[in-house]
């Protein structure tokens, strides 16, 4: 039986902070071997504009990359989704209706604060770890909760800078984690962590460990924001995810999930 590479959060120059054309993604993917190559720019919201697309350019996005789809069938299976900040006064139906394969939803501020940004890691220093953690995986129970998402990305990303907890940090997740597997949502397996200071994907092995034992399954993005870094660190988290047991991962077509083995 044919085993699959999979990636599914990736992102275009449209979010303002990544390089390179979409072409020059997909060839990389397809040299890599990858064959099912997904597109999850930050969906516009009317918070942090800079980093992510605008409403006006929604279509123009979704249109190129279905272009896409169709240019490369005969290489490669290009899927289409969102990567949306969960911050549920600024969450927009034009996104939540749009017809993509899936959306992953994601984390990346806590009270505004985008805690992921170096621009703002000064605000490590002036508030406890722990309680960092804690508020952090409420917001990842809360999105899980909402029910608006396929895919929970970067599950630990808040380990980014390596600022780590005093407490256990399988403790302070576990319930984030039951979360997910009652909103029945897919976890990503994010190799962006590997090039981060934090040196090591999203989640940790000891929580994706926990993810196993509770039946949560998997997808993988490498969440490139250049051509080089597609399919990042690939071998690493697929070699983790097996070792761990993991023998099947989730891809999403029109929002319903397929299952491939890896």
């Amino acid at each position: 039986m044919k085993r699959y590479r999979i990636d599914l959060h990736n992102h275009t120059t449209r979010c303002n902070h990544a390089t390179g054309t979409v072409d020059e993604y997909i060839q990389k993917a397809i040299n890599l071997g990858i064959d099912i190559y997904g597109f999850s720019e930050h969906a516009p919201m009317d918070f942090d504009k800079k980093y992510r697309i605008s409403f006006e350019e929604m279509s123009s996005y979704e249109s190129e990359i279905v272009q896409a789809k169709e240019r490369y069938k005969d290489s490669i299976d290009i899927r289409l989704g969102y990567e949306v900040d969960f911050l549920p006064e600024y969450i927009d139906d034009r996104v939540l209706n749009a017809k993509v394969d899936y959306l992953i939803g994601s984390v990346h501020f806590l009270d505004k604060w985008g805690f992921d940004n170096p621009e703002f890691i000064g605000q490590w220093q002036s508030r406890d770890i722990d309680d960092i953690y804690k508020e952090y995986f409420e917001a990842i129970s809360a999105m899980a909760k909402s029910g608006l998402f396929d895919i929970v990305g970067h599950f630990d990303l808040i380990k980014v800078f390596k600022f780590l907890p005093k407490a256990d940090i399988k403790i302070l997740a576990k319930d984030a984690l039951r979360e997910i597997k009652k909103a029945d949502m897919i976890l990503e397996i994010n190799s962006a962590g590997v090039r981060k200071p934090i040196g090591e994907a999203y989640p940790s092995k000891s929580i994706l460990e926990l993810a196993y034992e509770m039946d949560i399954p998997i997808t993988f993005g490498s969440d490139a924001h250049s051509v080089e870094q597609v399919g990042f660190a690939y071998e690493i988290v697929l070699s983790m995810a097996k070792e761990i047991g993991y023998s099947k991962a989730v891809t999403f077509k029109n929002r319903d999930r397929e299952m491939f083995k890896i």
